[in-house]
């Protein structure tokens, strides 16, 4: 793996990298080879960490939490912020600092596996660059969090494995985070407003011109928008949401199916189930009938 910084340790951080008998292992298991931390590290205001490497051989994520830094990439300098997650992929050469002044807090962790390329491409990430603006998510610094506590196991491969799989959660959670991000890089496309409208006309139909000019875009461009913010059409996210509240009613109410399709806005019972049918991959009855064991998942 591309070496940690020799930044000196102060009590309040982490350093931790893992053995290479233990990363044999890890590569030999299949519930951990796809993707696998090196080391990983929580560095408390940080003053005079820096790091410079012309060869880079894995992936590393730094999430800034608190503080300022830099990074130098392609003889471009990127400041960092505090919510900002930087994202250097295997062959990039590179260099880090904290700022003198306002000393980053960050998280880091190198990591690998036969998948980790596809771990980074599922980020969908623009190849040119290296820090997004992610925001403070406290489940996130849970998740980092959880992924450290690998460092007290004496060297037990079941903790390495769930350290492991712990990367992917964080991993697969900066994605989902993702179209909030890019949502907040198209300035004066509030996506988050849009949404609201949805949850808002979740029980009628909403067409895309209420939903365009919610947002003071043409209908052309505001579906443009929307998927590249999104990767999927307004109107799917808008049934989406219906199929997950219809999928609720199913669950906590004995009400029949007519009567959930006409509180969605479906007049027409069969064309709702259809709807159902073709995102759930069951019918609203089958589903129904799996709250008391009277269909199995694998019937579908």
């Amino acid at each position: 793996m591309s070496t940690p910084s020799n930044w000196p340790l102060p009590p309040q951080s982490t350093r931790f990298v893992i053995p290479h008998k233990t990363i044999i292992k890890l590569i030999d298991n299949k519930l951990s080879r796809d993707v696998y931390p090196l080391g990983a590290g929580y560095y408390q205001h940080a003053k005079g960490h820096r790091m410079e490497r012309l060869t880079h051989d894995d992936h590393l994520l730094i999430y800034c939490i608190e503080g300022k830094g830099k990074i130098r990439v392609n003889q471009k300098n990127i400041a960092v912020n505090s919510g900002d997650l930087v994202v250097l992929t295997r062959g990039t050469a590179h260099q880090y600092a904290s700022s003198a002044n306002f000393p980053w807090t960050i998280y880091w962790c190198h990591f690998d596996g036969v998948l980790s390329d596809d771990f980074i491409n599922h980020l969908e990430i623009p190849i040119d660059k290296f820090v997004i603006h992610l925001g403070l998510h406290s489940n996130l610094v849970n998740e980092f969090e959880a992924l450290l506590e690998a460092r007290h196991s004496s060297y037990h491969l079941n903790a390495f494995i769930n350290a492991a799989n712990q990367l992917r959660q964080i991993l697969t959670h900066i994605a989902l985070l993702q179209p909030l991000v890019r949502s907040q890089d198209a300035d004066s496309f509030d996506l988050e407003k849009i949404h609201s409208l949805m949850h808002a006309h979740i029980h009628e139909q909403l067409n895309i011109d209420t939903l365009a000019s919610c947002v003071n875009l043409s209908k052309f461009h505001f579906i443009k928008r929307y998927k590249e913010a999104t990767s999927t059409t307004p109107i799917n996210h808008f049934i989406q949401l219906k199929i997950e509240r219809a999928c609720h009613l199913l669950d906590i109410s004995t009400r029949t199916i007519a009567e959930i399709a006409f509180m969605l806005g479906y007049n027409d019972a069969y064309y709702f189930s259809r709807i159902f049918k073709k995102i759930m991959g069951i019918s609203p009855t089958q589903y129904r009938k799996l709250q008391v064991g009277a269909w199995s998942y694998k019937s579908f």
